[in-house]
């Protein structure tokens, strides 16, 4: 009895051993993918650094206005009024507008009679002209005027077939003011009156070319 009592408290003694050593391995082992307080690991590359994150493309925007460009200048192109100031008339005060106005009325009608008559060379125009009581302007060696109001010549030439070709017909420019002019053609197809203050650097007529 006694050998069989302690085979028994022997084979109870090892049990508990047995149970004792499974506890204590099932707490030290850990779930995969969970850390030790619970949480879960964050995201990270193979190098072991945070994942860069792609920043938010910009909203693009409307482009600046051109600070060069002129409000109301021909095209808008840059500098227009700058580098086309000799080809802008100066402006006229509504007297010596209403007296060029006036000069242009008498003008008209002979420059009409010598378009139906097919007479439009220079020499016919000028005289026709003188006959109004205007006074021919003269100039000095300097090009300052020595007197007189009216300039008479002929047409621009123009570029044609390779050359410069002058066509039939003549310009009149009246200077009523120091601000105001009667500028005139006639030619083989028309003939235009019309008023306009001087150009800087062509007096009554429109420059062709400039500085």
């Amino acid at each position: 009895m006694r050998k069989r009592a302690t085979t028994a408290a022997l084979i109870v003694a090892i049990a508990l051993a047995l149970a004792g050593c499974g506890k204590e391995h099932a707490t030290a082992g850990e779930t995969p993918g969970v850390s030790d307080t619970g949480s879960t690991p964050s995201s990270r590359n193979t190098s072991g650094s945070p994942e860069p994150t792609s920043p938010s493309a910009p909203t693009p925007s409307a482009p600046p206005a051109s600070p060069y460009v002129e409000p109301g200048a021909g095209d808008g192109a840059p500098h227009y009024r700058e580098n086309n100031g000799f080809r802008i008339p100066a402006d006229m005060s509504p007297a010596s507008a209403a007296d060029a106005q006036r000069e242009a009325a008498r003008i008209e009608p002979v420059l009409k009679h010598l378009w139906q008559q097919k007479k439009w060379d220079p020499a016919t125009v000028r005289t026709a002209m003188l006959q109004l009581g205007y006074k021919e302007e003269h100039f000095d060696a300097k090009g300052q005027s020595l007197g007189g109001t009216l300039q008479v010549k002929p047409m621009d030439s123009r570029y044609e077939n390779g050359g410069y070709v002058t066509p039939e017909g003549a310009r009149v420019g009246l200077r009523v003011h120091d601000d105001a002019c009667v500028t005139a053609f006639v030619q083989k197809t028309n003939y235009q009156v019309s008023t306009n203050g001087p150009y800087l650097e062509g007096g009554c007529f429109e420059p062709r070319g400039g500085h």
